[in-house]
């Protein structure tokens, strides 16, 4: 009999936590229910806050800007000019090659083995100096390609500088050989006349 007295209290009073308990759970309950989501509070925007404009830049054909500078065809001209100088002593070397080996071949079968070897000789260091002498005008050219040409680069550099700060843009792209074969109009501007512009 204390047993079942005993296990009745304890019943009766696990039922009282349980009743004490309720309000304090409900309370809890509806402060979770009306805080906002931590998803929804990282998405909705802050008041006020704009949105980030987008990237803006230029692009351009340099090799049409840099055809029509000003100092483009004086530049063009003088190495015109010293590319056929070199080409005229080029072809000058291969004539006198050509018929040093042409009276080679014709008096080999009458020469001396002294004279033979001597005329294989020649023919030899003359080939030799013949393709020295080509690598290095083509290494001349182009350096005296590189030299001419740099100041109209360099205008054309400051030309860019220029613009691009003027206009606000990220970065500004040459679009020559197609390698810019699509641009969204809102965020890419051809700049192309307005560098012609300011090189004049």
């Amino acid at each position: 009999m204390p047993i079942l007295i005993q296990h009745f209290m304890m019943k009766k009073t696990f039922l009282y936590l349980v009743l004490a308990m309720m309000p304090v759970l409900a309370s809890a309950q509806q402060v979770a229910n009306s805080a906002p989501k931590a998803s929804e509070a990282t998405a909705a925007p802050t008041a006020g806050a704009e949105a980030p404009s987008a990237i803006r830049f230029g692009y351009f054909s340099f090799e049409e800007v840099f055809r029509t500078m000003p100092g483009y065809a004086i530049a063009k001209h003088h190495m015109d000019d010293l590319r056929l100088k070199y080409d005229a002593e080029t072809k000058r070397s291969e004539d006198e090659f050509n018929s040093k080996y042409e009276e080679f071949l014709d008096g080999q079968r009458n020469f001396a083995p002294s004279i033979l070897e001597k005329r294989q000789a020649e023919l030899r260091e003359l080939m030799a100096k013949n393709m020295a002498f080509k690598a290095e005008s083509e290494r001349l050219l182009k350096q005296a390609e590189e030299d001419a040409y740099a100041p109209l680069k360099k205008q054309i550099r400051e030309a860019l500088q220029k613009i691009g700060k003027a206009k606000g843009y990220a970065f500004i792209l040459n679009a020559d050989h197609d390698s810019l074969p699509y641009v969204d109009a809102a965020m890419g501007e051809d700049i192309t006349e307005l560098i012609k512009e300011n090189l004049k």
